[in-house]
């Protein structure tokens, strides 16, 4: 268990004007973006799967995931390779950013609750939000980003019934 003092390491990226951090623990390689296979019958912020040493991996669009128009694909464009899901079925998920900045450390204290108001992200996305060269950073839940189960239970007619949904609440 650490204490209040002791820092924890979190990767920072970015995602349009966002800058984002998720914690260390959860990334397992950050790849260089190399064009995907897309995947019919899928929402639409999931950009398509890629093989990784042999295994099929989903790539979601980090940008759309969170209700953003889809990330253009730019020179510091990569994936991110990240362990979701439960502890008896745990499994990779790449995550589409503009740019990976760095590995930061941050200490419990150093971390504010999200706020309540003026955030365009759903507040089971965010885990906090800590003060980052000169800039707010957001910390992403990443359980909650990359829910298996969510992201499954989103069929192609599902999400464009929900995007119709919230176009309309936007309106």
């Amino acid at each position: 268990m650490t204490s209040q003092h002791e820092p924890e390491q979190y990767l920072s990226f970015q995602s349009g004007a966002d800058i984002f951090a998720c914690n260390i623990l959860q990334v397992k390689e950050i790849l260089e973006y190399h064009r995907l296979t897309s995947v019919p019958q899928m929402p639409a912020f999931v950009h398509g799967v890629m093989n990784l040493r042999g295994t099929v991996v989903p790539v979601i669009d980090l940008a759309q995931r969170c209700g953003r128009p889809a990330s253009t694909i730019l020179r510091r464009s990569c994936i991110v390779i990240l362990e979701a899901g439960q502890a008896e079925q745990r499994q990779y998920i790449g995550m589409l950013v503009d740019a990976v900045h760095e590995v930061i450390s941050l200490t419990a204290d150093a971390i504010l609750p999200a706020p309540a108001f003026g955030n365009h992200l759903r507040p089971d996305f965010i885990a906090g939000v800590s003060h980052w060269q000169q800039r707010f950073i957001l910390l992403l839940q990443m359980d909650k980003v990359l829910s298996v189960e969510e992201m499954a239970s989103l069929s192609a007619p599902a999400a464009m019934q929900i995007k119709a949904e919230s176009h309309c609440l936007m309106n």
